[in-house]
């Protein structure tokens, strides 16, 4: 039955999508009930997930080696007037040494946080509001960027928990849904190093991703 309700679901998406239908089907998913340690269960066996601090520092680390002297890259701040060359040169210098390491051909999952927003009759399914996720490591602060965010986000659950899900949101509980993005980064810009906006000093890097396919996962 449930084979069944997934064949219904994706030609249904087929049948209503046309031109623009590959956007549109990689926006729109069912709604999975697995946990995060079973997503090697549907990913390639190729992918490499990378949701927790261990798995993205080896990833770095594959594709730069060690993490940069935040502090010397820092100087005296955001007042500092060679800050943004210092970046510029730390960006500059790590993208050179990084061209033609096979971690940059690696295909990865990482998540976003997601919350329902509306049910969307049409396509018997719920809308998204969505944000990236940021991860404290050895490395500085990790904000995966995807480098175009798919349009038309809908999930669409099983008939069994869609009236549930509705009358939650209803009655203005929250519903908060992973959101599992896979895909290669952009070959130009791979990574990028940046410092926070809202605390000071802290260093950021933004793996940039071209998304090639999303789950959703129901949090529990």
């Amino acid at each position: 039955m449930r084979v069944l309700w997934f064949i219904a679901i994706l030609l249904s998406i087929v049948g209503s999508i046309g031109e623009g239908w590959a956007e549109e089907a990689l926006g729109m998913r069912p709604l999975l009930t697995i946990a995060r340690k079973d997503l090697p269960a549907i990913l390639p066996s190729d992918c490499h997930i990378l949701l927790d601090p261990r798995p993205i520092e080896e990833f770095l680390e594959a594709l730069d080696g060690r993490p940069p002297n935040w502090d010397v890259v820092y100087g005296r701040g955001h007042h500092d007037s060679g800050l943004d060359e210092r970046l510029f040169s730390l960006n500059r210098e790590r993208d050179a040494k990084r061209a033609g390491k096979e971690a940059l051909q690696w295909k990865m999952a990482f998540l976003w946080s997601g919350e329902l927003s509306h049910y969307d009759p049409t396509a018997g399914g719920f809308g998204l509001a969505i944000g990236p996720i940021f991860t404290p490591t050895r490395w500085g602060v990790i904000r995966f960027k995807p480098e175009e965010v798919p349009g038309n986000l809908v999930v669409i659950p099983e008939p069994s928990i869609r009236d549930v899900l509705r009358r939650q949101l209803e009655a203005g509980r929250k519903v908060d849904i992973d959101i599992v993005m896979v895909g290669k980064l952009i070959p130009d810009e791979s990574l990028v190093y940046d410092f926070s906006h809202d605390e000071e000093g802290v260093g950021i890097i933004m793996p940039v991703v071209r998304i090639e396919r999303l789950e959703y996962l129901l949090v529990r």
